[in-house]
């Protein structure tokens, strides 16, 4: 018998979670109560406890205090967590300590039953006490999950719905099917980051449950799958029951924004497909669930959106985007950050303005946009970093965005710092050969050199060299040259006894007189004067 201790500061919470549960059928036992994080730690050296469920926010110790100490008393109990509050740090902190589940007060009998079913047989399975019986039905339970889901990886994802019948669906993926209604509803989730942390398992996991208490039983059977922070829902029910399913979404948004109590950048979208009364139209209903939830850049999040079989646009031969891509390719080629960033601003108010404009159209501009920008930069040969992989991974970031706003000013980021890396890249190839023929005189000042050789050295002509290393150093070749020598005389006529004549053609001049010249236009100083002073 699994023992179990409950910890709250309100004895009424305490005894409501006591009274809530049937503990003899679950082959559980609460062994105590406690109404503080101090006695509760007290209560677990005592009865070492299987099971503890507790307030977050307690005296003495908090929820997170107490888990801690706990675990190091006894790393494998397990925690209920229960919160009344929005304790987003608390929450996210508790997650990542392994907690079992968190629970929002006021406490639903029919969410803490389902966790500590969830906590035994996870304990059975872990001490190895299943029967062959159940050992073999939990393999099955498996087993049956991933065939279930792979209607969704070979049928609905990959458009094979043509001619799929009931039959067929309920003896090659073990479903209950049967002549009725059919639909796909999406639940989108934003705000949460796209890892697989445990943060986001917990999450998915919390979801799939809500999903199943508020559907299942309005369903001859339905499945759920999550990928990429979306959970696709296909259903089958009798339609005498469309009104309840309809019913049913609205509640279920209203328990998945209870959610963000706990996940505190968490948004939610629900998107309903059309309702077919054929599987074989499925993939309508799957296409039109996509859309609903790609809606919420127009409609915003936290909202439940019906979907509809989108018509193809014809935004990328309007006006609106020749005019765009027109000014923002002429902006790419000249490498200038504000006229790309005035263009997207300009597309982006323009689509907002645009009559029926879809959330579809408003994503999959900026993805064209994106691919503008690739193609511009590598017709003119310039390296886009991360280049194979740019579109893919804006792709998936901004499908994890729902607002428009943020969306396009995510676009705006991705461009111009890969343009700020291109910008560089670019200033440290056109200088490096004037640090190239900075390196060639400074090692070759002793002897006569000549602006084209100097510049047949760097690959340059001597006309564009002698532009280019004035814009980049702010000096002619030659004053640049002249600069080199009289400051390697300067060295030399304070750290040696050399005659002026014997520095004169040490640093390259043939004659004194104009070695004498220059070196007074740019110290003020005749070069006996100058050691006289420094040496």
């Amino acid at each position: 018998m699994l023992k179990v201790i409950v910890a709250d500061d309100e004895d009424k919470i305490c005894q409501l979670i006591y009274k809530l549960i049937d503990w003899d059928s679950l082959d559980m036992k609460v062994e105590a109560i406690a109404h503080n994080g101090i006695e509760a730690l007290e209560l677990v050296k005592l009865n070492n406890p299987d099971i503890i469920i507790t307030d977050i926010r307690m005296p003495g110790y908090d929820g997170l205090e107490f888990i801690s100490r706990t675990r190091e008393i006894n790393p494998n109990i397990q925690f209920v967590i229960i919160s009344g509050y929005q304790q987003f740090e608390y929450a996210q902190r508790a997650i990542k300590y392994g907690v079992i589940d968190y629970l929002l007060k006021p406490i639903k009998k029919n969410e803490l039953l389902a966790t500590l079913t969830k906590i035994k047989n996870q304990y059975l399975e872990r001490v190895e006490l299943l029967t062959k019986e159940e050992q073999s039905e939990l393999s099955i339970r498996n087993n049956i999950y991933k065939l279930r889901t792979g209607l969704f990886n070979w049928v609905l994802f990959y458009n094979r719905t043509k001619n799929i019948t009931i039959d067929f669906i309920n003896n090659d993926y073990g479903y209950g099917f049967k002549e009725g209604l059919f639909q796909i509803i999406t639940v989108k989730l934003d705000g949460v980051g796209r890892s697989y942390s445990t943060t986001v398992t917990f999450l998915e996991e919390k979801i799939l449950k809500i999903i199943q208490n508020n559907l299942k039983e309005y369903c001859y059977d339905m499945e759920n799958y999550f990928e990429n922070n979306i959970i696709y829902c296909i259903i089958n029910y009798n339609p005498e029951n469309k009104k309840s399913i309809r019913r049913q979404c609205k509640r279920l948004m209203d328990e998945l924004l209870l959610q963000r109590e706990i996940f505190e950048n968490l948004e939610v979208t629900i998107g309903l497909g059309t309702v077919e009364n054929e599987i074989q139209m499925i993939d309508n209903s799957y296409k039109a669930a996509v859309w609903s939830y790609q809606q919420r850049l127009v409609l915003g999040t936290n909202k439940v959106i019906e979907g509809k079989i989108s018509e193809s646009s014809n935004l990328v031969d309007s006006k609106l985007f020749h005019d765009f891509n027109k000014d923002m390719k002429a902006a790419l080629e000249r490498l200038d950050k504000e006229a790309v960033v005035g263009a997207i601003h300009y597309i982006r108010e323009g689509l907002r303005n645009r009559p029926g404009i879809s959330g579809y159209e408003l994503l999959q501009m900026t993805k064209e946009i994106c691919n503008l920008f690739l193609f511009t930069m590598r017709y003119n040969k310039f390296p886009v970093e991360g280049g194979d992989n740019f579109l893919e991974n804006f792709s998936m970031n901004a499908n994890d965005i729902g607002s428009v706003y943020k969306l396009y000013q995510y676009l705006t980021e991705v461009i111009v710092n890969s343009m700020d890396k291109i910008i560089e890249d670019k200033r440290q190839s056109d200088t490096r050969p004037i640090r190239d023929a900075k390196q060639f005189i400074q090692e070759n000042y002793k002897r006569p050199l000549t602006l084209e050789e100097v510049s047949g050295k760097v690959g340059f002509n001597a006309t564009y060299f002698s532009s280019l290393f004035k814009k980049e150093t702010g000096y002619t070749f030659l004053e640049y040259l002249s600069e080199v020598r009289i400051n390697k005389a300067k060295e030399l006529l304070k750290d040696t006894n050399y005659s002026v004549m014997v520095i004169c053609e040490d640093v390259g001049y043939s004659d004194v007189k104009h070695f004498t010249k220059t070196f007074v236009k740019h110290t003020n100083l005749k070069p006996n004067e100058y050691r006289k002073l420094y040496s």
